[in-house]
């Protein structure tokens, strides 16, 4: 064996060793469970099916990563108010998700446009001047950005 070779053979597992360990500080650093999310989901569509599919992901956040974990902020705009109206398709699953911890939000420029006051609203909602103004405060924030 050449002393090319007997280097090689002695360095080789110390430099894997090595590369091993400054590796892995890394990857528990870029994997934190306890990290605080928080997500803007927007819905902007008049369609029972879209906002299941919010209410969906919200839930299932929740689930995943535990209520206490996540913030959630639902904004609804445009045509997507129809469906905070006390006699919406899913008033009553935005009831629950509003009981668990995940804040809905009604744009009051989309309210005053489609002449909606808050007696026409599902109870426990919130409400915010402008849903796009919402939506990009939350992003610039550093909220995650869902749009089902």
């Amino acid at each position: 064996m050449n002393a090319r070779t007997r280097l090689f053979t002695l360095c080789a597992p110390l430099a894997l060793v090595f590369s091993l360990g400054a590796c892995a500080p890394m990857a528990q650093s870029t994997h934190s469970a306890s990290a605080r999310q928080q997500v803007v989901i927007q819905v902007s569509d008049n369609d029972p099916g879209k906002w299941n599919l919010a209410l969906n992901n919200a839930r299932n956040m929740q689930h995943d990563l535990g209520a206490s974990n996540v913030d959630i902020e639902i904004v609804a705009y445009g045509p997507g108010i129809d469906m905070l109206r006390k006699e919406s398709k899913v008033a009553q699953r935005i009831d629950e998700a509003t009981m668990s911890g995940t804040k809905v939000v009604a744009c009051e420029n989309t309210m005053r446009g489609h002449k909606l006051s808050k007696s026409d609203m599902i109870e426990g909602i919130g409400y915010v001047p402008a849903g796009v103004v919402e939506i990009t405060k939350r992003q610039r924030e550093g909220w995650s950005y869902l749009r089902p």
